[in-house]
């Protein structure tokens, strides 16, 4: 994929591939309609539920201050993937409601076993961070 295409599709810069099967977890009315589209449009195929009964290679989490533990979250997360996957945490950037301070994002991935490896902003109101575990 060219520079040019990574800057049009917001889901090119995270990595997403064609093929990959990727869970969304707390999808709400104030997730971005524009990225979701964008990584369907990479991957050739729609995001999975909560409800999908296999592992995905990437978890897309949306998380806000007042959806409860953000650890307890991830620990959740690293269970749907597939050896090697990645969760992207979207988060509501600063000054919108929900707004997390990147320094429990990190201590909860930490505390999680998770390694945060790139901090980008995904889309108009939300930022993003790419976890990965461990290999197992």
């Amino acid at each position: 994929m060219s520079v040019a295409e990574e800057r049009i599709n917001p889901a090119a810069r995270l990595g997403f591939q064609p093929g990959q099967v990727v869970q969304e977890i707390g999808y709400d009315d104030d997730a971005d309609r524009k990225l979701r589209e964008a990584i369907e449009e990479i991957t050739g195929q729609d995001l999975v539920d909560e409800d999908y009964g296999d592992v995905a290679d990437a978890v897309l989490l949306w998380f806000r201050d007042d959806d409860g533990d953000l650890t307890d979250a991830l620990v959740d997360a690293i269970g749907l993937l597939e050896d090697g996957g990645i969760i992207w945490l979207l988060t509501p950037k600063s000054g919108r409601d929900g707004y997390l301070e990147p320094g429990d994002v990190s201590e909860a991935a930490q505390t999680a076993g998770l390694s945060q490896t790139k901090s980008v902003s995904v889309a108009e109101g939300w930022a993003g961070a790419r976890l990965v575990a461990p290999k197992r």
